[in-house]
């Protein structure tokens, strides 16, 4: 069986030969189109998510880090972009009618800063005609004039009433308390208290009578005197905005003969003009007082303030090419949203829509956003706000605490922006998984997967590719080329990073990072290219940064800390592999996995995972393995077996169920009695029937228990056994080839668990016959002679009992 089931060192492991490129060096290697290699399945996903129209097919690029994902996505909406539109230029300006809502404009792209200059300059133009006009000297005189002439008319008709007055013996003056009526006596001077109280009560009453008409005839004239007032400054305001209308009109109509098809502009400047006209005061410079500068400065009253009539633009395309494309790497709301800054003015916090800033949306509405889904979850507030606005449309400029309270409303609301952008979310496919189960919107808006795979096929293709992406990158970073060996090299340690002789990875970080490292040493030793030897090195220096634990546990093996043993035979003791990691590196290494059998009723009792130990798929594997010996062993009786089975010093936790094999051959040994070689490892999954199944880690395994017998000195016994579908998994170290060629190491690939305890004991395993019995020569026959004394024992107790 031993020489039926190795493995020869040929399928150890494959190797790229250097002659399999037609080139001496990467650097000969010109015609390579940047794409993505071995990833069909996304590429195809892209095209059509990118170009399909419709506001709920955004993307979403599921994958594990390092395969390229964020790259292929900047490039790849570029390229799409530069055949789209440029999208329309945006500009907000002040709403006349509602100043808490700025008006939102568009134009086509570049015009929008032409409409801000337009708007600046016709400003600058009204500002100097205006005080041209209104400060001149026939507008002054005209004023005059006015004012004169009010006061001709008012003081004759004071005249009036004074020889209207006089001519009854009366006097008009003006008192504190008002003006007054006062009668005079035959001498035409005022009538004293006590002068007037001498005349006849009839001469008395008759002059109050006179008294109170003389008093309404003056409360008329004060009345007329008011009234004429109110009349001249209305007279002088409707002449003053006739003089600015005048002014002003001739530049507005000719700045809207430029806008003619655009009616929200037009409106605009109808707005503009008489909000102009009826706040002229501000273009005339005059001379402020204290309070009116502090008004100015606390914005007391914003519609004096000019900055009104300037324009924001908001989104300037002008120098955009095509669709815009953005990559935005912290999605917080004000970067996502845009945001609208105050400022602190004798501690009054004040804004205006002048203040108002893009963010992300309205940079790249019309175009492409790219944002990386696990940072935009740690905002939570931007996921719930992007969902709401890419299913109504609209881009909305709010407060963000609106709706926690913290204040009762924003300062200003701006109109809403219309959208259409294509959002590209990057993310790994467990949170793909979690957001399309547990987000009911997320399923309806990203309704394009782009799934990126981590390996590709291992095709003379693909390595042509993988070589041109590696040329790319060298020439980009300002690396050193490659020889053909040393790239053939790099080929093989994509391949070992899948563990898959038919693949190759696409992680395409990790081959990179070697890259770099192999370029430092090349410099180091002043060599013009990489080669074989470099990247060797830069392999071995990775690894060693990165082994302490590794090494430290090896020394606890060669010392004697941890028991394993790698000669001579054991009953219901075995090897077993595990593979431990570190972060950034994975390791294989030998534990000690004992079983003990006995007559009893307990059946297997697993005492890692008495003691909470394991995991639940551990102790699935160990219900599997219970079964198996169950249907294997007691078909027509009860088995009377307890066992107990642990993996010796172990403290840690443990799970998975690539040992269930290896626990299996442990009972069996115990069960039959028959030792097994330590010189041996296995590792394999078992199920019901006992057909070994694939397990993961195969390379690091092998390579765990080939180090601990070179430590202790290959004998040419020594080997691991495991699961023949793992066979395809094999890419060993260079160390292991050369030991398993000279026959000092070996490797077996089993598929049933007959076969491996054949191996590890160096016994046939028996074939049951008609009857169910095995030759009591094998293993089988072994543990099933036990297993049959098992049971008349507990008869014997019984009926002792009894």
């Amino acid at each position: 069986m031993k020489r039926a089931c190795r493995i020869d060192v040929d399928q150890l492991a494959v190797r790229c030969k250097p002659d399999e490129f037609p080139f001496e060096t990467t650097a000969e290697i010109h015609n390579w189109e940047e794409g993505i290699i071995g990833q069909e399945r996304a590429v195809r996903a892209m095209d059509f998510g990118l170009n399909v129209h419709n506001e709920s097919y955004h993307l979403f690029l599921a994958g594990p880090s390092g395969t390229g994902k964020t790259t292929y996505a900047i490039r790849k909406a570029n390229e799409i972009a530069k055949t789209k539109q440029v999208p329309p230029d945006w500009v907000f300006v002040y709403n006349f009618q509602s100043p808490d809502h700025p008006v939102a404009l568009s134009f086509p792209a570049g015009k929008g800063s032409d409409f801000a200059k337009d708007v600046e300059e016709v400003m600058h133009d009204i500002e100097e005609e205006i005080e041209k006009v209104l400060t001149g000297r026939p507008f002054e005189r005209k004023k005059v004039e006015m004012a004169q002439q009010h006061d001709e008319d008012m003081k004759r008709k004071w005249k009036e009433l004074e020889e209207t007055a006089y001519q009854q013996h009366f006097t008009i003056e003006r008192t504190k308390q008002g003006v007054m009526a006062i009668p005079l006596d035959e001498k035409n001077n005022p009538h004293s208290d006590d002068s007037f109280a001498e005349l006849p009560e009839t001469k008395r009453r008759d002059i109050m009578k006179k008294s109170k008409q003389l008093t309404r005839d003056v409360n008329e004239v004060l009345r007329q005197q008011q009234s004429t007032k109110r009349t001249l400054r209305k007279q002088l305001r409707k002449a003053e905005e006739q003089m600015v209308h005048h002014a002003i009109h001739g530049f507005i109509s000719v700045v809207k003969e430029d806008y003619n098809h655009y009616p929200e502009v037009l409106t605009y400047f109808n707005e503009l003009e008489q909000d102009v006209i009826h706040h002229w005061k501000q273009f005339v410079p005059k001379k402020e007082s204290e309070e009116d500068e502090l008004s100015n400065l606390l914005h007391e009253n914003p519609r004096d303030d000019k900055r009104r009539y300037r324009v924001n633009v908001f989104i300037d395309h002008g120098e955009t090419t095509g669709a815009p494309v953005i990559h935005e790497n912290h999605p917080s709301y004000a970067n996502l949203f845009g945001q609208v800054d105050y400022k602190t003015t004798f501690g009054s916090m004040v804004t205006d829509f002048s203040m108002m800033k893009p963010g992300t949306l309205q940079r790249a509405n019309g175009g492409y956003i790219i944002l990386h889904a696990a940072e935009l979850l740690t905002h939570p507030y931007s996921w719930k706000v992007l969902k709401q606005v890419l299913k109504s449309g609209m881009i909305r400029m709010e407060n963000p605490y609106d709706d926690a309270g913290i204040f009762t409303k924003s300062v200003i609301k701006p109109e809403p922006i219309p959208l259409q952008v294509k959002i590209i979310l990057i993310g790994t496919p467990h949170l793909y998984q979690m957001l399309f189960h547990a987000d009911g919107d997320f399923k309806k808006l990203f309704k394009v997967k782009v799934d990126f795979d981590t390996h590709m096929e291992r095709s003379h293709e693909h390595q042509l590719q993988y070589a041109a992406f590696v040329a790319s990158f060298c020439k980009k970073e300002k690396l050193r080329h490659l020889t053909k060996g040393a790239l053939a090299k790099v080929v093989d340690y994509s391949t070992r990073l899948v563990s898959d002789k038919r693949k190759l990875s696409t992680r395409f970080h990790e081959v990179t990072e070697i890259l770099i490292e192999a370029n430092y040493w090349a410099e180091k030793n002043n060599h013009p290219f990489i080669r074989e030897e470099q990247v060797s090195h830069a392999l071995k220096e990775r690894f060693h940064r990165s082994d302490k634990v590794e090494q430290r546990l090896y020394e606890s093996i060669e010392d004697g800390t941890i028991m394993i043993s790698t000669e001579g035979k054991a009953t219901g003791q075995i090897n077993a592999l595990v593979v431990l990691s570190t972060g950034d590196y994975s390791f294989g290494h030998p534990t000690r996995v004992t079983a003990r059998t006995f007559v009893g009723r307990k059946g297997i009792v697993n005492i890692d995972r008495e003691s909470l130990l394991t995991g639940a798929i551990h102790t699935k594997g160990l219900h599997i393995l219970s079964g198996y010996l169950q249907a294997e062993f007691a078909q027509d009786y009860p088995l009377p077996l307890a066992a107990s089975i642990t993996f010796e010093q172990s403290y840690n936790m443990v799970d998975g169920d690539s040992a269930s094999s290896t626990e299996l051959y442990a009972l069996l040994s115990s069960l039959g009695q028959v030792p097994i070689h330590q010189e041996i490892a296995a590792t394999g999954s078992v199920n019901q029937f006992g057909d070994i199944q694939p397990i993961g880690g195969v390379n690091e395994k092998i390579e765990g228990f080939f180090y601990v017998c070179r430590q202790r000195g290959l004998t040419g016994r020594q080997g691991v056994i495991i699961p023949v579908q793992n066979v395809k998994n094999l890419m060993l170290r260079n160390e292991v080839l050369e030991a398993v060629t000279s026959g000092q190491f070996h490797v077996w690939a089993v598929s049933t668990i007959k076969e491996g305890i054949e191996i590890l004991t160096g016994i046939k395993a028996g074939v049951a016959n008609e009857e169910g019995l095995y030759p009591e020569d094998t293993v089988y026959g072994k543990a099933q002679t036990r297993i049959l004394k098992m049971i008349r024992s507990q008869r014997h107790l019984l009926e002792n009992k009894e």
